[in-house]
């Protein structure tokens, strides 16, 4: 997989699945994309870290929201 990022609201991964590959890119309305520093060049995170990201959470310290069990 590759990320590539423009301007910290821009975020581009491709995905390659060794049948094809796919562009996926996604921009943030609001906030920057918090990426962990590189190691060696190069970034590895966990695919939950980039669920988060892809949602805008703060892979660092993401905040569970609860959802009443029951409305009004």
């Amino acid at each position: 997989m590759h990320y590539e990022t423009n301007c910290g609201n821009l975020t581009k991964i491709i995905w390659h699945d060794r049948l094809g590959m796919s562009l996926y890119a996604k921009r943030l309305e609001k906030g920057r994309f918090l990426w962990p520093s590189p190691a060696d060049g190069t970034v590895s995170i966990s695919t939950a870290q980039l669920a988060y990201m892809l949602d805008g959470i703060d892979w660092r310290n993401p905040r569970h929201t609860f959802r009443p069990e029951l409305a009004g």
